[in-house]
């Protein structure tokens, strides 16, 4: 409660004469780095955290390559001169990428079951390993059309493209 009513520049003012912190300043200091410390030495001696953590760095940075793909026009800058130009920028960018991996979800479980009723082996472990942020499949530039075909009027998903056709 004490320092609910002490201003903040006081309490700088005691942590700090000059340009140098004080002896209370860098105690602190130090007591901030001791959780830092633990995580870091968590992190090295925990195999299963660094993996998770890795799996979180590799989702980032596939939402990033979505957001790259999708961004490409005027080489991915943020045009606008003021701010709430470039919020809704941001805004709309976001909103794709969350349209794209909602579409690819609902693809890859069409899929999958897909697969499960023409009795192929579908394993948890090979499914929690898709990722709904994939796009070569997305056309990025070039012509649209927003004609849809009846079954999608009707509800309905469109025929998932068989591989073998490809041949």
């Amino acid at each position: 409660m004490l320092l609910g009513r002490v201003p903040a520049i006081d309490i700088m003012r005691t942590l700090q004469v000059g340009d140098r912190p004080t002896r209370l300043a860098q105690a602190i200091a130090e007591f901030g780095r001791i959780s830092k410390t633990q995580h870091t030495l968590t992190y090295i001696d925990d195999e299963a955290k660094r993996r998770s953590t890795l799996i979180q760095l590799n989702r980032g940075e596939g939402r990033h390559s979505v957001a790259r793909a999708v961004f490409h026009a005027k080489r991915g800058e943020l045009r606008q001169h003021y701010r709430e130009g470039q919020e809704d920028q941001l805004g709309a960018l976001g909103l794709v990428l969350n349209m794209i991996v909602l579409w690819n979800t609902i693809y890859m479980e069409a899929a999958l079951n897909q697969l499960r009723e023409e009795g192929y082996p579908v394993r948890i472990e090979d499914v929690l390993r898709l990722s709904p942020l994939l796009h070569p499949h997305i056309n990025m530039m070039g012509r649209y059309s927003f004609s849809l075909p009846e079954i999608v009027t009707n509800g309905e998903l469109r025929p998932l493209r068989n591989p073998a056709d490809d041949e």
